[in-house]
This record gives structure tokens, C-alpha cells and sequence, in this order.
């Protein structure tokens, strides 16, 4: 079913912590074997689930230089890129680079609202132009519920026409199904994938490539028909609904920890905090119920 020619289904890695709030280095590891040995073609570190905008640099370059010790490949790797600064996001994406990375998932600043298309051009082409000729494989990140940034169909075209070599795709996690039809019918060459798993089958029917999903920490193998026959899953469907009336990464850790039976994994860094031991429970039987249901 996977083929090399797409870019197919990476798990957004949640990121595990310590009694002390360190990044539990083994666990990560091991979670990460998991999702690549049950279906996953790469795994997305320092992403949205795994609270990428509150890890350093240098806990980046450990973890990365774990993964790579422990033989996950670069081209296994997606690395997330969060910053405001031009400078601060153009060192997370360097070290992505140098360390042959698969590629970069680079979210907008946003820190400051209501910024323009212009204004987000200028952001863009600085992390870019400070990289020069080793700008490759980026996948720009619109996820507007978070950043209160929306990057519109058409800054993505003045930016793969200004950085034709640096731009590979798009990661949409708006979750609004008309923006990404409009970016899938604007862009079809370039790699789209969808962060909504609700919206994905329907994005892949129109062509898009795969996904970036925190969903994948949990159920890869469910999500393969999804991501590469365009199979719609109304019982996962489901099953996110309800996971998004709550805080997504405190969630999506609660049914890793179940999947696991380790409750180390419920550890958030601040200022997330965990769900209740209730709402973990809740979540944890509406993912069991699904894992008894065949998919459609």
C-alpha cells in the first residue's frame, strides 16, 4: 500500500517527559520505532503534539542526535520548527538540514496578530534567505486555531515562486475543508498534507499526499486506507470529535498512555497541564470501542 512517491503518513510525535520535566530520551525513541514499525513512513518531532514550541535548541539537537544514533533514519524524520524569531527558526531548521532530515514543518510567528500576507512573505523569506542554497524541503504549516495566522493560497504561490528550490508542501491543520480544497486545486504539484484526519480522506481523493497526524501516535495502521486509498473512517471521525473538546495534546498523550498502559506519558511541560484522570478514561474507552470496530 505505502509508496515512495508520496509522501504518505508521519506521526506527530507526542514528546514524553520525566519526573523533572526532561525529555524522557528512551521513551521517545521507542514510541517513535513503534509508529514507523506499524505503518508510519516518518515521524514529525517538536510539531504542535509535541509541544515543539516549548523545547530549546539544545534539546532539540539531543533528541535528534538520539534518534539518529538509535538507527531512525534522517529520511524517517520530519523536524517542527515554531519560533518568532527570524534567526531562532532558521537554527532549528539549520540543524533539521544538517542533519539530513527528511524535511522541515515551519510554522508562522505568532506572537503578533492580524499580520499580513506581506508581512508573513518578509518572515518567511528571512528564515529562508538566511539558510541560502541549503533551504530544501520545507512544508509550510497553516494551523490558524493555534498561531491566529492563516497563510493564504496565495502566499504560498509567492513563496514557492520566490524558493521553487526550498518549498515542497503545505501542512494544513485548519480543519476548514473549502481553504483546503482551494489549496489542493491552487497547488496540486506540490506535497499537501492534511492535519485534520476528518478531512483527510477527501483531501486525498483530491490529491493530496499524506498527512502530518497526531492521530498516528495511536492507530497508524487504521489510518493507512485513509492516507493512501482516500477510504473515509467515520468511527475515527468519532473518535476525533471528541478528542478536540478537549486540549489536543494533553488528549492525544492520555490515549498514547493508555495504548502503552504507561501513565508516564500524561506528563505535559507547562504551561499545558494534564487531563483529569476522568476525561483520560473516557477517552481511553472511545478508542477501544474503535479498535473493536472495523473500518469502513
Amino acid at each position: 500500500m505505502p509508496s515512495d512517491k508520496r509522501f504518505g503518513l508521519s506521526a506527530a510525535l507526542t514528546t514524553p517527559f520525566g519526573s523533572h520535566g526532561q525529555i524522557d530520551v528512551a521513551r521517545a525513541v521507542a514510541h517513535a520505532r513503534w509508529c514507523l514499525d506499524n505503518g508510519c513512513s516518518s515521524v514529525t518531532l517538536f510539531g504542535t503534539t509535541g509541544e515543539g514550541s516549548s523545547i530549546g535548541l539544545i534539546e532539540r539537537r539531543e533528541l535528534l542526535a538520539a534518534f539518529l544514533a538509535n538507527d531512525i533514519a534522517p529520511a524517517q524524520i520530519v523536524v517542527g520548527v515554531m519560533a518568532n524569531s527570524l534567526q531562532d527558526a532558521a537554527d532549528q531548521a539549520g540543524q533539521a538540514i544538517d542533519a539530513g532530515c527528511r524535511g522541515i514543518l515551519l510554522a508562522p510567528p505568532s506572537y503578533y496578530k492580524n499580520v499580513t500576507d506581506d508581512g508573513l512573505f518578509a518572515w518567511f523569506s528571512g528564515v529562508l534567505t538566511r539558510l541560502g542554497t541549503s533551504a530544501r524541503d520545507f512544508f509550510f504549516y497553516n494551523i490558524p486555531a493555534i498561531t491566529a495566522v492563516e497563510l493564504s493560497v496565495s502566499l504560498i504561490g509567492r513563496l514557492r515562486a520566490a524558493f521553487p528550490y526550498a518549498v515542497a508542501g503545505v501542512k494544513d491543520s485548519s480543519g476548514d475543508w473549502n481553504y483546503s480544497q482551494s489549496l489542493l486545486e491552487a497547488h496540486r504539484d506540490l506535497a499537501i498534507l492534511i492535519g485534520d484526519e476528518r478531512c483527510l480522506a477527501a483531501g486525498v481523493r483530491l490529491g493530496g499526499e499524506g498527512a502530518i497526524s497526531g492521530m498516528a501516535n495511536v492507530c497508524p495502521l487504521r489510518m493507512l486506507p485513509i492516507v493512501y486509498e482516500g477510504r473515509s473512517d467515520p468511527v475515527l471521525d468519532d473518535l476525533v470529535d471528541a478528542l478536540l473538546t478537549y486540549p489536543v495534546t494533553p488528549a492525544v498523550k492520555a490515549l498514547v498512555a493508555h495504548r502503552t498502559h504507561d501513565s508516564g506519558w500524561l506528563a505535559t511541560r507547562a504551561p499545558l497541564v494534564r487531563i483529569s484522570d476522568g476525561d483520560a478514561r473516557h477517552l481511553a474507552g472511545l478508542f477501544d470501542r474503535m479498535q473493536r470496530t472495523a473500518a469502513a
